[in-house]
């Protein structure tokens, strides 16, 4: 008898290859960029600089994983993006910033042209590339334009929290205490927002071309976010070298109104997505794949939370892992159903709909029945009333 095939090891090898390079690529460009800093202004202020730039990732972080809560997306591509920003974006645009700036100026006379006209398409075009570049090889992952403004969002916070430890560790070489504090309050406590929101805009467009059915719009929309980056960066830019003597005016005309758009954009974004979920989950309601009650609990941020919580006092921890499996796979079926509604008929996505309605369909069994059900239908919500928008 002849012995059973080896098993292909191949895809393994070159998974773990592929994570290798991945990770002496961020760490090169991570160690290159902290080096950089340090020759310019020293230990102690990049350390001081390290520290106070954290600030920046505990508040612009949390904001794109709270965007994310509805359908999560993989763990690993969402620390691509964010140690993209940090560690190849950064080290990227500040060699290039500096050799356009040389070969636009050679006498280094006029460093406001570069910073006004060159940084914006160096820097956002750094930031764009590593969402772009999950585009290209984890497009299914990306289900629209809120995903891609995750990605983008979480790539700009790593390079705003890099690029201030440059800034930070700067003030305090050349003033001490005083530039540390006044640099800390203008970038860090003013306006942490401001590279992401310049690159939700690249975001967007990555959206639309990972779901458009469309070739041309799959060419277009990056591209035209991309413009859109640029263009609020560099007049972001204009502004901040306008307002040497009024950076009160400035914040007040420019960058408020600019973060009131920002939050109000990612606001109806998310919105946006409960309702997509809730409008896809509805057309399984008729064909008894999913009850109204089921389908209202997974399209709110709230009713899962509640879900969530009944399952950890009715089941523990198992209940719980169930749920949240559950509320994922439902989510992922709602997107694979939007692709469906938008002509992608292709069959990896018809497949991908087979497989998670019997996943779904495998885990809402213990919970039918329940009184967690019967809280929704005690409340009278209803498919015409919650779901049925079709």
């Amino acid at each position: 008898m002849l012995p059973p095939p080896r098993p292909d090891r191949r895809p393994a090898l070159r998974r773990w290859l592929l994570v290798a390079l991945v990770t002496i690529g961020f760490a090169s460009g991570g160690l290159s960029m902290l080096l950089l800093i340090d020759d310019q202004s020293g230990l102690v202020a990049t350390a001081f600089g390290i520290v106070l730039s954290l600030v920046v990732v505990g508040i612009v972080v949390p904001v794109f994983l709270w965007l994310d809560r509805f359908e999560r997306e993989p763990t690993g591509m969402l620390v691509f993006a964010l140690l993209w920003g940090a560690c190849i974006a950064t080290f990227s645009a500040s060699v290039l910033n500096n050799l356009g700036s040389i070969l636009l100026d050679p006498m280094q006379s006029h460093h406001s042209s570069a910073a006004v006209w060159l940084a914006p398409v160096i820097e956002e075009s750094m930031k764009g590339l590593g969402p772009l570049l999950l585009l290209f090889f984890k497009r299914r992952e990306i289900d629209g334009v809120l995903d891609g403004m995750v990605y983008a969002g979480l790539a700009a916070a790593g390079f705003a929290a890099v690029e201030d430890v440059v800034y930070l560790a700067a003030g305090y070489a050349n003033a001490g205490d005083q530039g540390l504090f006044s640099t800390f309050l203008v970038r860090v406590v003013m306006s942490p927002f401001a590279h992401p929101m310049f690159t939700v805009c690249t975001g967007i467009g990555i959206g639309i071309a990972a779901t458009s059915p469309h070739w041309w719009q799959r060419l277009t929309a990056p591209l035209t976010g991309w413009c859109c980056a640029v263009a609020l960066h560099c007049l972001w830019n204009i502004g901040a070298v306008l307002s040497d003597d009024g950076w009160l005016l400035f914040y007040l005309v420019l960058q408020l109104p600019l973060f009131v758009a920002f939050v109000t954009l990612i606001v109806l974004a998310r919105q946006h997505e409960a309702k997509l979920i809730s409008r896809e989950l509805g057309t399984y309601v008729d064909a008894g794949w999913l009850s109204g009650p089921e389908v209202v609990m997974l399209s709110s941020i709230k009713e899962r939370r509640y879900a969530l919580a009944w399952a950890e006092r009715h089941g523990g921890d198992e209940a719980v892992a169930e749920m949240r499996e559950l509320q994922d796979a439902a989510s992922e079926l709602a997107m694979v159903r939007a692709r469906l509604d938008r002509g992608d008929s292709s069959p990896p996505v018809v497949r991908s709909e087979h497989q998670l309605l019997e996943l779904v369909s495998q885990l809402r069994v213990r919970f039918l029945g329940t009184a967690l059900y019967r809280y929704y239908e005690d409340r009278e919500i209803t498919v015409p009333n919650a779901v049925n928008q079709k």
